[in-house]
């Protein structure tokens, strides 16, 4: 098999044995092709199946030298020679082939690392989970069952994480912070930390103390070097399922729902409420104290300054309803133009008044 990025061992399998993997439908072409590999549409040779995830990279298939694809139900456009497997969700089905046939994830057996600094008062069974070299775990700390808690990962005092929870490399997961199941948190994440809480008096800053916690429900997925404080009372609280990207500020006493996607650089401050089913573009802000409602996609670089109370699509700093919020970019870019108009206007006033005035 031809080396390419997503597969390295050797894969001989049919056309028609894919399709069933990916509960896909061959249209016109050989069931028993064989399939040497898999790869993505531009780097894809030969034997190779590949996938159509996304419409703008269409015009890259024509030229692909793939032997299939995975696409939508209804896609007809594949160039000549290459077999269509229509599937209902062409980037999971290949998710599925990849993991089928990929590189398999490292098995990690059950123990304590000679290196790990464990105390007598943490609560795991030692039998279901790995706890890696230079790990700290502390007083009271409780631990599910098929955990990994992967090397220089600290768990703070009194901290629960949940069955089969992944706490990558040199995360921190700070004092009395609650993990639900299937929590991945990765490298250089920190959960826990205090809220950005100080109050001016006697010419300085003071410090106000944030005695509350994290909570962060099952299936929730936090990137590397998020930071995530802890609640000055009461908790800082991430839902079911969302997915958190890397370089993310999540601030003391914020509230995130279930199953939102949260892109990277955004900035929630304190006390925000985001409902279910957002999605948070890269390098949003969200002002402190602010209401996001169910079903929101706010679009990269937004700002929101007030609350958002209907569904859709918002956009631009104020953030303003998609259609509103495009009106407003097109009439900063005839800005200039306007102006120029204006100056013209004024000019033009100006000589007929300077005509029509007595000599």
């Amino acid at each position: 098999m031809h080396f390419n990025p997503f597969v390295f061992s050797n894969v001989k399998i049919t056309l028609q044995q894919v399709a069933e993997l990916t509960q896909g439908n061959i249209s016109a072409g050989d069931a028993a092709l064989m399939i040497t590999g898999f790869s993505s549409i531009k780097e894809a040779q030969p034997g190779d199946v590949t996938f159509l995830g996304n419409a703008r990279y269409a015009n890259d298939l024509k030229k692909s030298k793939a032997s299939a694809v995975l696409a939508l139900p209804d896609f007809t456009a594949a160039p000549d020679g290459m077999v269509v497997i229509h599937t209902e969700n062409p980037t999971l089905a290949f998710s599925a082939i990849i993991k089928e046939f990929g590189p398999q994830k490292r098995v990690f057996a059950p123990g304590i690392h000679p290196t790990a600094s464990v105390s007598e008062t943490a609560k795991f069974d030692v039998a279901k989970v790995y706890i890696g070299p230079n790990v700290v775990i502390e007083d009271e700390a409780e631990i599910g069952d098929g955990s990994l808690i992967h090397g220089g990962a600290y768990i703070g005092p009194e901290s629960k994480l949940g069955q089969d929870c992944v706490i990558h490399a040199n995360a921190v997961i700070k004092d009395n912070s609650l993990l639900g199941n299937r929590v991945i948190i990765h490298s250089g994440a920190v959960v826990g930390a205090d809220g950005f809480g100080y109050q001016f008096s006697g010419g300085k800053q003071l410090k106000i103390e944030q005695v509350g916690r994290v909570q962060i429900d099952d299936d929730v997925e936090i990137g590397s070097c998020t930071t995530i404080d802890r609640a000055r009372f009461g908790r800082t609280w991430i839902g079911e399922g969302t997915k958190v990207d890397n370089l993310v500020q999540i601030a003391h006493n914020v509230i995130i729902g279930k199953h939102c996607v949260i892109v990277a650089l955004v900035a929630i401050a304190g006390s925000a409420r985001i409902g279910n089913y957002v999605t948070i573009a890269g390098q949003v802000g969200v002002g402190g104290h602010l209401n996001v409602c169910d079903q929101v996609v706010l679009l990269a670089r937004s700002g929101v300054t007030k609350d958002i109370t209907e569904p859709g699509y918002y956009m631009g700093f104020p953030t303003k309803p998609l259609m509103e919020g495009r009106r407003m970019v097109a009439f900063q870019s005839k800005q200039p133009e306007l102006f120029e108009r204006l100056k013209q206007l004024e000019k033009r006033l100006a000589e007929l008044e300077g005509k029509a005035a007595p000599t």
